[in-house]
């Protein structure tokens, strides 16, 4: 019995590789056409959202998606999630609906294919170079100012296996404050049991998202930064809890 699942769990990772590059290789002239111009970045969003919804049906997740407030559309915002999984960058494609962008590890631009549209798409960062995170605030917000919204996982690593939730980065929070824009919690309640990054692992199943009330920043300096860090933090550890997440 244990051997079958070791089998099981070693077809399932290889079975979510192939539903990374599938869908990349068969939509790769969109792809491209998308990311020509800065300004067609919103039908790149577009067409990454129908290759997340892809993966996620084809590994047999079921999401349940909670919002206790609705985006409007034009407006930017910056989303932040715990971050414990592959599968949370194609959640939150699927949750969200305003156009994004995301700051991510620059690391995952080595991955074959999927990292040359990342690579092209996404704000890198390389945590270790205190440039690169200068950087990223100039990237970031010439982005705002073309209308998109930014996404950070802002615990910046994965935590280890038994950790629930690790402190957060101030970064995501410096720039929505810079930028005088909303701040939008979310919780992911199932990515870790479905997906985690520990290879023989997941299975199918639910994904539950809660979307929660936004947190405004119009008014606030970056005096504030740390009062802001922690209230979003607090949002999504005690949804963790309430989730039944330890």
């Amino acid at each position: 019995m244990i051997v079958f699942k070791y089998i099981f769990w070693l077809l399932y990772r290889i079975w979510f590789y192939i539903l990374v590059a599938l869908p990349i290789v068969l939509m790769f002239p969109f792809l491209l056409l998308s990311i020509l111009k800065e300004s067609w970045y919103p039908y790149f969003f577009k067409l990454a959202r129908i290759w997340a919804r892809c993966i996620l049906i084809g590994m047999g997740f079921k999401t349940k998606i909670t919002r206790m407030q609705e985006t409007n559309r034009g407006d930017s915002y910056m989303f932040i999630a715990n971050h414990t999984s592959m599968a949370d960058i194609m959640l939150m494609l699927i949750a969200t609906k305003n156009p994004f962008v995301f700051v991510g590890k620059a690391e995952l631009a080595k991955i074959p294919l999927f990292g040359f549209f990342y690579k092209r798409t996404c704000i890198l960062v390389d945590r270790s170079s205190p440039e690169s995170r200068k950087r990223v605030f100039l990237r970031a917000k010439r982005r705002l100012k073309d209308g998109l919204s930014i996404c950070i996982f802002p615990e910046g690593l994965v935590p280890e296996e038994d950790i629930l939730l690790t402190d957060f980065k101030d970064g995501a929070f410096r720039l929505a404050i810079n930028h005088q824009i909303p701040i939008v919690p979310i919780t992911f309640a199932d990515n870790k049991k479905r997906f985690s990054y520990t290879f023989f692992s997941g299975s199918p199943g639910k994904m539950r998202v809660k979307i929660h009330k936004f947190i405004e920043t119009k008014g606030l300096t970056v005096e504030d930064t740390k009062l802001i860090n922690e209230k979003s933090r607090t949002i999504i550890y005690n949804q963790l809890l309430a989730f039944g997440i330890k």
